[in-house]
């Protein structure tokens, strides 16, 4: 009996350690892809013009604070946001060029190289993100954020070759 009690505290105590290590912020950019299409005929460079769906939570407790559905219809980018009531609105244009600081440097690092309708999560440290300032009452000073991002729109700044 005292040995199964001495092992039930370790094994208690192990899993106290292992949420205590999941805890921690990131220090790099992490990537994850979630998705990939069978195909990738183009992948999002520097300089190219994307439109993508989003969310955005906290790292530290998963709350979130911003969700978009941004839809690709050529000629023109149409911008959808999902509002608190559960209803797709109609947002101003949404134009986004990677890799040239339209948005934060988690984004411009971690979309590079993503395929059209691939799937990512990026986990980004603070540093990367808004850093000490944070963004209003929304995000906090110092926070380390997870987005879920999916490419619907590519419109490369030079033309990919075919192999």
């Amino acid at each position: 009996m005292r040995v199964s009690t001495i092992l039930s505290s370790l094994l208690f105590a192990a899993v106290a350690v292992l949420a205590d290590a999941e805890a921690v912020p990131p220090t790099e950019l992490q990537t994850e892809t979630t998705f990939m299409p069978a195909e990738c005929p183009a992948k999002a460079a520097k300089g190219d013009k994307i439109q993508v769906h989003y969310t955005g939570t906290l790292f530290s407790n998963g709350n979130k604070f911003d969700s978009r559905c941004v839809s690709f219809f050529p000629p023109l980018y149409s911008v959808y946001v999902l509002t608190e009531n559960a209803a797709w609105t109609a947002a101003p244009r949404f134009p986004l060029t990677l890799g040239v600081g339209q948005v934060i440097k988690g984004w411009d690092q971690g979309l590079v190289g993503m395929c059209l309708n691939e799937k990512r999560t990026l986990t980004i440290p603070s540093e990367l993100a808004y850093g000490s300032r944070g963004f209003g009452s929304v995000i906090p000073a110092n926070s380390a954020l997870v987005f879920t991002v999916e490419l619907v729109g590519l419109e490369s700044k030079t033309k990919h070759e075919e192999l």
